[in-house]
């Protein structure tokens, strides 16, 4: 049996029909830039996310930049984040002027430590980036509490975490506001790049519109310097058919979770993820920590199983972030992890008989 880490095929496949006509209609009216697609988009992303406002994007870097631009953040001012995340976090970052400052996680939730943000705290930090990371999302009380405390915005990335619930609120609404990726795998994927801001800020939300647009309130007229970070047409109407079938595809891979969780529940030198009590992951990743990592990977492999490592090697030794000047021990927790997480297969479309095999493949293997 063949089990691909990630089936992209399968999904497209079942929408073609659907997307096709829309994508038509695009090609014969030659709107390809914002219009109908884009407004209607944004406004159903809106609604589901129980957001005031959504910008849609051509990623969730700009998505991530832009409103940390918006936010005021200039050269000199630090953002709290965590290692353990994609280099697009704290690249947008940077691009925005800013520099990334690091906090361990938690070692049961992989998201940023609570107790290890105040620590971190200087007169130059400006705002704090939790990660919904694999779709669980972090501990959002406690880190907003800690940011009105000492007057600092909080930016969701949001990038994995699509529909991902934190004590009955919908995550892209716990922060200033929230980053969103459509990336092709994510689990609301565009056919192509693309990305939103949602917020219930309306002046935040107007400035990251202008933004994206080179600066522009209205054709011609530039209130500022801006970028070219527009979502087109093709990808807007793409996003709105998959949009209808995220809930039934996000319980999907709830149940998938779940059933692997019974399934290598009790596994000896297995340690299963923990979603806490009062979130709603939404199982962007199933992620495990094993030891002997590489030796399974290779093992599955040979039986036909794919896997994927998010990320096997912390942002804190990237040679990107060498000039950050933060050895190997800097944050145990994270590295530890890098060290022991194996990313399993997970999808709506994967089959009962796909995820015993994974399980019992990998009980033989750990044996």
């Amino acid at each position: 049996m063949i089990i691909p880490f990630l089936d992209l095929k399968a999904q497209n496949s079942a929408l073609k029909q659907e997307i096709l006509p829309l994508w038509a209609e695009i090609l014969d009216s030659a709107s390809f830039i914002g219009g109908k697609y884009v407004k209607d988009f944004e406004q159903e992303f809106a609604a589901l996310t129980r957001s005031t406002h959504c910008v849609a994007l051509n990623s969730g870097t700009d998505a991530l930049r832009f409103t940390f631009l918006a936010l005021g953040l200039r050269s000199g001012g630090e953002v709290i984040t965590v290692p353990n995340t994609f280099i697009a976090t704290t690249e947008a970052i940077s691009q925005a002027g800013g520099k990334p400052v690091f906090v361990d996680i938690d070692p049961e939730t992989y998201t940023l430590d609570p107790e290890k943000i105040e620590a971190a705290i200087t007169p130059k930090t400006k705002g704090i980036v939790p990660v919904h990371l694999y779709g669980q999302p972090a501990e959002m009380d406690p880190i907003t509490a800690i940011a009105k405390k000492h007057h600092l915005w909080v930016v969701e990335d949001a990038c994995q975490a699509h529909l991902a619930e934190y004590k009955g609120r919908t995550v892209g609404t716990l922060g200033h506001a929230a980053a969103f990726s459509f990336y092709p795998g994510k689990n609301l994927g565009a056919c192509g790049d693309a990305g939103a801001v949602t917020t219930n800020d309306p002046e935040l939300a107007i400035t990251i519109t202008m933004l994206r647009d080179h600066g522009q309130i209205r054709k011609y007229s530039h209130v500022m310097e801006g970028y070219n970070g527009r979502c087109d047409a093709l990808q807007a109407a793409a996003l709105s058919v998959k949009l209808k079938y995220l809930p039934q595809w996000t319980e999907a891979r709830r149940r998938h979770a779940q059933r692997y969780r019974e399934l290598l529940r009790g596994v000896p030198n297995l340690i299963l993820p923990r979603t806490l009590p009062g979130n709603e992951s939404v199982y962007h990743l199933f992620v495990i920590q094993v030891e002997n990592r590489d030796h399974i990977i290779q093992a599955l492999l040979k039986k036909g199983i794919n896997t994927g490592l998010h990320y096997p090697v912390p942002l804190h030794r990237q040679e990107a972030y060498a000039r950050l000047h933060l050895p190997a021990g800097s944050f145990p927790v994270t590295e530890a992890f890098a060290e022991r997480l194996l990313s399993l297969p997970l999808y709506p479309e994967l089959t009962e008989a796909q995820i015993h095999f994974v399980c019992e493949s990998l009980k033989d293997i750990l044996k």
